[in-house]
């Protein structure tokens, strides 16, 4: 069976990305869509992935969103393959014209609904621009659900938006982590934090905590989208930063897995986390984290067993950092044995249980 996984854009590499890849590499599957940068695929190692591209997008907000739906809509390899994964927010727009399906949902379009108010507040670009644009482009996302077959998701937390925001049913399948790979080193003499620099990130949070903790040291890995705002997004934060604080863009996978097995814990603040797998990969290196008490923090994290679960405040994560400092070590095992949990082994097999029941189901039809 041959099979083709459609993904918005490969430009920075984040956990939807490594999960697409991730499955494309597993199942012997292509990879279809639009910007792709090749250096981010090869830091992260899925050189051996196949990706066809369909044409670069506009990177303005808005515009961008806008012509990434249109190459998927337009696009045509219905008669190349057997089955087809839907991944990110746009590459479901090819929906209609390729079946069987499944969606892979890692969030309804957050921009449309549980974020709608604190981007609007941004105001990175006209308001009145981005109340249209949410209104019209909304409506055609709701309505390409029709042509989505099966959804998948990541976590408790996605699985309840896309019940209230989209009236959809979904099943649970916890995101791929090849814990193999992962391994202790030490526990070093600074903690880590990895993700992509958007605002929901949270990532003030964790300047100002470690502002406040001289003798402690941070380590930032994170890279951003190459547009005006999102450019802009992370110079403010690079700017001014404390002595203590390393902030460092995308790295290689070698470099981010010797950073796992080195620092003394990991760090996240994302509002309402979709999931978290950069916390699964900092657990399988057998190290505690510190994370916000929201979204699918609350599904990874066993509180006080290996890690601690925070207020997304400035005091709790200092009270937390310092807390864990005295004896990270004492988390190692229970970090490693729970990340096992989400290995990239299960994860497959689920995934090849429910293509094998669509298959079935559309057979029998």
């Amino acid at each position: 069976m041959k099979i083709g996984i459609f993904h918005d854009y490969f430009d920075t590499i984040g956990g939807a990305e490594k999960l697409a890849l991730t499955l494309a590499r597993e199942l012997k599957a292509d990879i279809i869509t639009t910007d792709v940068n090749e250096d981010s695929l090869k830091n992260m190692e899925f050189e051996d992935v196949n990706v066809i591209r369909i044409g670069n997008t506009i990177k303005r907000p808005i515009f961008r969103q806008i012509s990434t739906s249109v190459r998927f809509a337009i696009c045509d390899f219905s008669t190349k393959y057997d089955f087809f994964i839907f991944s990110g927010n746009w590459s479901n727009f090819a929906a209609k014209k390729h079946r069987p399906n499944i969606f892979y949902c890692h969030s309804p379009v957050r921009s449309f609904y549980d974020l709608y108010d604190s981007i609007l507040k941004e105001s990175f670009f006209h308001r009145s621009i981005f109340k249209i644009w949410v209104k019209l482009h909304k409506k055609m996302y709701e309505r390409n659900f029709r042509h989505i077959q099966y959804i998948v998701t990541n976590s408790k937390n996605t699985k309840s938006r896309i019940t209230k925001f989209l009236k959809k049913d979904s099943d649970i399948i916890y995101p791929p982590i090849n814990t193999s790979k992962y391994f202790f080193q030490k526990n070093g003499d600074f903690w880590l934090s990895v993700n992509r620099i958007y605002p929901e990130k949270r990532i003030e949070l964790q300047i100002n905590s470690f502002k406040l903790l001289p003798e402690e040291n941070l380590v930032i890995v994170g890279d951003y989208l190459k547009s005006d705002y999102f450019s802009r997004y992370a110079n403010k934060i690079k700017a001014n930063l404390p002595k203590n604080i390393n902030f460092l863009d995308s790295v290689s996978e070698k470099k981010l897995l010797d950073l796992y097995s080195s620092c003394k814990g990991f760090i996240s603040t994302a509002k309402d986390e979709d999931f978290g797998m950069a916390v699964v990969e900092a657990m399988a290196s057998g190290k505690p984290a510190i994370c916000v008490k929201e979204g699918g923090f609350l599904e990874i994290i066993v509180d006080n067993v290996t890690g601690i679960l925070v207020k997304p405040n400035v005091d709790e994560i200092v009270k937390a950092i310092k807390f864990i400092s005295k004896n990270p070590e004492k988390y190692k095992e229970a970090c490693i044995e729970r990340a096992k949990e989400f290995d990239v082994n299960l994860f497959i097999k689920h995934m090849k249980e429910t293509i094998d029941k669509i298959i079935s189901k559309n057979n029998s039809n």
